[in-house]
């Protein structure tokens, strides 16, 4: 998406004559990069309806899900939608977003530009969702999405209805230098500052670590125990961090899942969806 501040016009209701270019530039991106897969228990229900239809059924009490994918790819890659129609099949909505500079979106992802479009759309589901609770779902380099969008909705007082954190890291510095292609080059004189320097001049920091102190949503971290792209460690150092920043320890969890499923494959865990429907329904209790 590359919608920027025409985006904040289209989250809340019908537009003023000034606002109508950038709400449908909004809706324009909404109908290429959102895709919106409804539980399959309504799945009959759905079949040659349009949008207004679609719009309406987030209302209908069958919990939300914004998915914020990781680096590679695209919305459609094979294991995403696995995961979303495990989701779908346990009940609930998915929506799967393309950030700017992914898939059909256009733009530059820049860290601040992810960002946005993930506050954006979880903003645009809440105004349409009636009392349906909403949970912000970020897999790998879409965790920092994630926390970061998070972080920007606790300080505007409407803190995420819930957070789940797949393969989370610590914070993008962290993981880029241990991701296990690089770790070649980490003996090559000047490589190391010359990496941490173009990070820091396109600004990405992502930084989980940090800005899980902030925050209240109900948190769910899961991880792979055999995940050689982010590995365990990290997810435990955030659970650590996050779970003694929370003042009310049981909106914090952690859930290792066995060897067998790495990086990508938790959605083939006949588990993960009894895990995420357990805690989100204790926290909406």
């Amino acid at each position: 998406m590359d919608a920027q501040d025409c985006q904040a016009a289209a989250t809340l209701g019908p537009p003023g004559p000034a606002a109508h270019g950038c709400v449908a530039a909004w809706w324009d991106m909404v109908d290429r990069n959102l895709r919106h897969t409804v539980p399959s228990c309504r799945e009959e229900d759905a079949k040659g309806k349009d949008r207004c239809w679609y719009e309406a059924a987030l209302c209908d009490g069958n919990p939300i899900i914004v998915y914020l994918h990781g680096s590679a790819e695209h919305r459609a890659a094979s294991h995403r939608l696995k995961l979303v129609k495990v989701l779908s099949d346990g009940g609930f909505h998915v929506l799967s977003v393309d950030y700017r500079g992914f898939g059909d979106s256009t733009g530059k992802p820049t860290e601040e530009g992810l960002t946005t479009d993930a506050i954006r759309v979880y903003e645009w589901t809440k105004a349409r969702s009636g009392i349906t609770p909403v949970c912000l779902w970020g897999h790998s380099l879409g965790t920092g999405v994630a926390t970061n969008a998070a972080k920007v909705l606790e300080e505007k007082g409407c803190p995420a209805d819930a957070i789940v954190l797949e393969a989370p890291f610590t914070n993008m510095w962290v993981a880029s230098i241990n991701y296990p292609l690089l770790k070649i080059y980490r003996n090559v004189p000047g490589f190391l500052r010359t990496f941490m320097d173009a990070l820091r001049k396109d600004k990405i920091v992502f930084p989980n670590d940090e800005n899980v102190k902030f925050l209240s949503s109900p948190l769910l971290i899961l991880h792979g125990e055999d995940d050689r792209t982010v590995p365990l460690e990290y997810g435990k150092k955030l659970y650590e961090i996050a779970h003694n920043a929370y003042r009310n320890k049981e909106r914090v969890k952690m859930v290792i899942f066995p060897p067998g499923f790495q990086h990508n494959l938790l959605c083939k865990s006949p588990t993960l969806l009894i895990t995420v429907r357990d805690f989100l329904s204790k926290q909406w209790s």
